[in-house]
C-alpha cells in the first residue's frame, strides 16, 4: 500500500487571509488530481508568519478561524483527501487582547469538510529572531491520524529539535513524522535543518516529511528547500530553493508477510525528486532576490530606485533589484559632486548600459553651494569636515526621496553591514530609503558577491553585469578630495572578521585579541559598534541572511554606560 503526499511549499503574505486560505485550496485541488491525498501547508500557512502583534487583535483571530473554515468548505468534496493548515488558535473578548494562555500556534487536519484534528505547538523558540512566547502559550500532547492506513505524526517547527514531541508521536503511534515549518533562512541554514532532522530520524526510527513556507517577509526570507528523510536520516527527496513549489512524496509501507508475536514493524519507504546542493552564492544571491521581489511586490510599490555612485555596494543593489523587479521596474540616479571622479561617471553610465535601466544624472553642485553658502555666517572660521561631507550625502537623500513621492517607486539604500555597524554613513543620508538590501553583508561579502554575479546569470538579465572596474578599485564615498574607506578605518578584511567574531558570535574583546587581532583594530571596531547604535534604529529595514542581524536579532540599548 502507499500514499501520495504533497508538500504545498507555499509563499504566503501575513494577513492575507483570503489570498493564502486561496493558495491552499488551489494547491490542494491540483494534488488531489495528481494523485496526492495528503496536502501538508506550512505553519501558520492561513496568517503568514510571523503574524507579530496582529495576534493580539480579536478580529485577526476571527479572521483566521474563519479562513480555516472556508478551506475545510470548499475542499469537502474530496474524498479522501486530508490536508494540514497552520494557523493560531484562542478567544478573546471585543476590544481587549487574547490572553497568553489561552493562544496556541496550531495546526489542523482538514478532511472532508472537518477538523479531524487540532495540536498545538509544544515548543517555543525565543531565541534570533523568534519571540513566540510574547504570543503562545505551549501546546501538550501528540497528535496522530490516519490516512490510507499510514499512521502521521504531526509536528509543528522547533517541535522537531527537542527529543520529547516526536517520541510521543512515536509511543501514539505515528509511523512517519511530518514537522511543518516557517524557518527563517540564513546561509548555512538549509543544511543544518536537514542535519537537526536527520538525528530526529535515528533516535525514533522514523522517516520524516518536512513542509517549509517560501518567501520574503519584511527583514527575513524563507528559502523553501522542503525535504524528505528515510528512518535513518538519509536523504530521499528535496524540493526546489526559493521558489513555490508542490513537492511530492510517495510513501511505500511494506507489511512483512510472516506474522506472530515477533513479527518486524511495516517497513516504511519514501520516493521523491531530489533538487541538487547548491553553492553559498547561489543561495545568498537568491534569498536577497526573493526578499527585495517581495517586499516590493507585497507592498505595492511599482518599482524601485536608487543611488548609483559608480562604487561597488550600489552596484550589487542594482543587479540585484534588476534580477528582483526586470530592468523596466528599476531607475538608477547618478549624483555627482565636486568630489566625483571621472572613472565613477563612466562606470555608472557603463552598469546602467549593460542592464538597461533607466539612468539619469542630477549634479548636486548647485545645491551643495547653496546650502554653504547658507551656513557660511554660522560656520565662519571653522574648517570643512564631515559636516560638509554628510550634506551632501543628506543632498543626495532628499533628491531620491523626491522621486520616491513623486513617482511611487520605493528607494532601495546601498549601505552594506560593515558601514552598519560602524556609522560609516549618514543620517538621513545614504541611509534614506525604504529598504537597505545589503544591509547584513559585510563588505568582504560584498566583493565576493559581486564576483559570482558577473561569472554567473541565474534570471536572464545579462551576464556580467558589473565593470571589472568597480569590484577591483578602492572603495570611497568620495564626499572629499582623495577620501578612501581605509583612511577612516581598519582593512575590510580585519574589520569584517572582527565584526563576524564581536557581533555574531558574542566574542569577547580579550578573546578576539587573543585570536591574534591587533588590539587598537579591535578596541576600535568594538567602540564604533557601540556608539553608532542610535543611527542603526533609524535605518530602513533590510533582508537577515545571516544567523544574527542589526535588528531583531540584536537589541542593545541606545543609551548605555557599559564598556567592556
Amino acid at each position: 500500500m502507499s500514499l501520495n503526499i504533497c508538500v504545498a511549499q507555499l509563499n504566503l503574505t501575513v494577513g492575507d487571509l483570503a489570498g493564502n486560505a486561496s493558495k491552499i485550496i488551489a494547491a490542494s485541488k491540483d494534488a488531489y488530481a495528481k494523485g496526492a491525498r495528503l496536502v501538508i501547508t506550512p505553519e501558520l500557512s492561513i496568517c503568514g508568519y510571523p503574524p507579530e502583534d496582529l495576534l493580539l487583535r480579536p478580529a485577526f483571530m476571527a479572521g483566521c478561524d474563519e479562513a480555516v473554515a472556508r478551506v475545510a468548505a470548499e475542499l469537502a468534496d474530496l474524498q479522501g483527501l486530508h490536508v494540514i493548515v497552520g494557523h493560531p488558535t484562542g478567544t478573546g473578548v471585543r476590544g481587549k487582547s487574547v490572553s497568553v494562555q489561552k493562544r496556541h500556534n496550531a495546526a489542523s487536519v482538514l478532511s472532508e469538510g472537518r477538523r479531524i484534528e487540532t495540536y498545538a505547538k509544544r515548543e517555543l523558540p525565543n531565541y534570533q529572531v523568534f519571540d513566540e512566547r510574547r504570543y503562545f502559550a505551549p501546546g501538550q500532547g501528540s497528535c496522530v491520524f490516519q490516512v490510507d492506513d499510514v499512521s502521521i505524526g504531526l509536528l509543528i517547527c522547533e517541535d522537531a529539535w527537542f527529543e520529547e514531541p516526536a517520541e510521543l508521536a512515536k509511543e501514539a503511534g505515528a509511523e512517519v513524522l511530518v514537522v511543518i515549518n516557517a524557518s527563517p533562512w540564513h546561509v548555512g541554514k538549509g543544511a543544518e535543518r536537514e542535519a537537526q532532522m536527520r538525528d530526529r530520524c535515528l533516535a525514533t526510527g522514523l522517516p520524516l516529511v518536512y513542509a517549509h513556507c517560501v518567501g520574503g517577509q519584511d527583514e527575513i526570507v524563507f528559502e523553501g528547500r522542503s525535504f524528505a528523510l528515510d528512518a535513518q536520516g538519509d536523504l530521499m527527496g528535496r524540493a526546489a530553493s526559493f521558489v513555490e513549489s508542490s513537492f511530492f512524496v510517495e510513501i511505500s509501507k511494506h507489511i512483512s508477510q510472516f506474522g506472530g508475536l515477533d513479527a518486524a514493524p511495516p517497513a516504511i519507504e519514501l520516493v521523491a525528486s531530489i533538487d541538487p546542493d547548491r553553492s553559498a552564492e547561489a543561495d545568498l544571491w537568491d534569498a536577497l532576490v526573493l526578499g527585495v521581489k517581495d517586499y516590493v511586490r507585497k507592498n505595492g510599490f511599482p518599482g524601485a530606485l536608487l543611488g548609483l555612485s559608480g562604487g561597488i555596494d550600489s552596484a550589487l543593489v542594482l543587479a540585484i533589484a534588476v534580477d528582483a523587479l526586470g530592468k523596466e521596474n528599476v531607475r538608477a540616479v547618478m549624483m555627482p559632486s565636486p568630489y566625483t571622479a571621472d572613472i565613477s561617471w563612466i562606470d555608472a553610465r557603463e552598469m546602467a548600459a549593460r542592464l538597461q535601466v533607466r539612468y539619469d544624472e542630477h549634479s548636486i553642485l548647485p545645491m551643495f553651494e547653496a546650502f554653504k553658502g547658507t551656513l557660511a555666517g554660522e560656520f565662519k572660521g571653522r574648517a570643512e569636515d564631515t559636516t560638509e561631507e554628510n550634506i551632501q550625502a543628506r543632498i543626495r537623500g532628499t533628491l531620491l526621496m523626491a522621486l520616491s513621492n513623486k513617482f511611487g517607486a520605493i528607494v532601495l539604500t546601498t549601505g552594506n553591514k560593515s558601514e552598519m555597524a560602524t556609522g560609516y554613513c549618514t543620517l538621513y543620508g545614504d541611509m534614506a530609503g525604504g529598504f537597505a538590501v545589503i544591509k547584513d553583508l559585510a563588505k568582504t561579502t560584498v566583493f565576493k558577491l559581486c564576483q559570482w554575479r558577473n561569472e554567473n546569470d541565474p534570471y536572464g538579465t545579462g551576464a556580467n553585469p558589473i565593470p571589472e572596474r568597480i569590484i577591483t578599485r578602492p572603495p570611497s564615498a568620495e564626499l572629499r578630495a582623495d577620501q578612501k574607506d581605509q583612511d577612516s578605518l581598519p582593512p575590510y578584511d580585519v574589520l569584517d572578521a572582527i565584526l563576524e567574531r564581536y557581533m555574531e558570535n558574542d566574542q569577547s574583546i580579550e578573546d578576539i585579541i587573543a585570536a591574534g587581532f591587533d588590539r587598537d583594530s579591535v578596541e576600535k571596531v568594538t567602540r564604533l559598534i557601540k556608539i553608532n547604535e542610535y543611527k542603526r534604529r533609524q535605518a530602513p529595514p533590510g533582508i537577515r541572511v545571516t544567523h544574527r542581524s542589526f535588528g531583531k536579532d540584536w537589541r542593545y540599548p541606545i543609551t548605555s554606560k557599559f564598556r567592556a
